[in-house]
């Protein structure tokens, strides 16, 4: 019999940003596939109820609600997750946020707190990770999860833009030094996702033209794009892929 190529089974996955939205439903996805999951959010209802769902479907859960902005308690929380399951195979840095605003209006503060989540946060969380993979010798995966603007520009995003353009060329780098170790790091960069935290912007008529005219599929994306690309890079299908930023963005970014 040959062996699914997408078969997470035995593998312990650790996901970030994983109460609701994408981060959740990756969380999921891994599950289904085989893998049991280590989540990470800032609200315990909803990781409680995410690990119910993940349980239900015979995998393990443990769920650690942190504020990842505080680095200094990542290497406590990636310690925590070694503890429950022994090791960890796959980290996705999905935890990100976004303040639209205009250039001129831009703050420091915005500014700060959408680096120190989407890049600082992500950066910091794949080194603790790195170094329990290269500790225990066993290889990994490490996937973030950036955009489609970390490629190409959008108005109102200067910020979010320059930490995902920041965390794919982290992703590169990060393949680099840690390929000797077995480790693959990529990323995957999707387009506009609906789930609940878009539904008001996506909603608006004149944005949601303006996006579907650089949309050559016509349509946004859902949470189960996004997941089936993990689950691609988690699994051995994707063996020989690393230092990639794989664009799950109907087509935004072919011109």
């Amino acid at each position: 019999m040959k062996r699914n190529r997408f078969d997470l089974s035995g593998r312990v996955a650790v996901v970030t940003g994983s109460g609701r939205g994408i981060g959740k439903a990756v969380a999921l996805g891994l599950a289904e596939a085989g893998a049991d999951v280590g989540l990470v959010s800032r609200t315990p209802a909803e990781l409680e109820r995410v690990s119910e769902e993940i349980r239900s479907l015979g995998r393990k859960a443990v769920a650690v609600s942190a504020d990842l902005t505080k680095v200094q308690d990542i290497p406590h929380i990636v310690k925590e997750f070694v503890r429950a399951f022994g090791h960890i195979d796959i980290l996705v840095n999905n935890a990100g946020i976004n303040i639209p605003q205009e250039a001129t209006d831009v703050t420091v503060d915005a500014w700060d707190r959408i680096m120190d989540i989407n890049l600082k946060a992500s950066f910091f969380m794949a080194q603790s990770v790195g170094r329990e993979m290269i500790r225990e010798g066993r290889g990994g995966r490490i996937i973030n999860i950036t955009s489609q603007t970390g490629s190409v520009a959008l108005v109102k995003r200067a910020a979010y833009c320059a930490s995902k353009a920041g965390l794919n060329l982290v992703t590169k780098v990060l393949a680099l030094e840690w390929a000797p170790y077995g480790i693959l790091v990529n990323a995957v960069a999707p387009t506009f996702i609906e789930t609940e935290l878009t539904k008001e912007f996506l909603s608006d008529p004149e944005f949601r033209q303006y996006a579907l005219s650089k949309n050559l599929l016509k349509r946004f994306g859902t949470v189960d794009d996004v997941v089936g690309a993990v689950i691609y890079l988690a699994s051995p299908a994707s063996s020989l892929v690393t230092g990639h930023v794989l664009m799950v963005d109907a087509g935004w970014t072919a011109h």
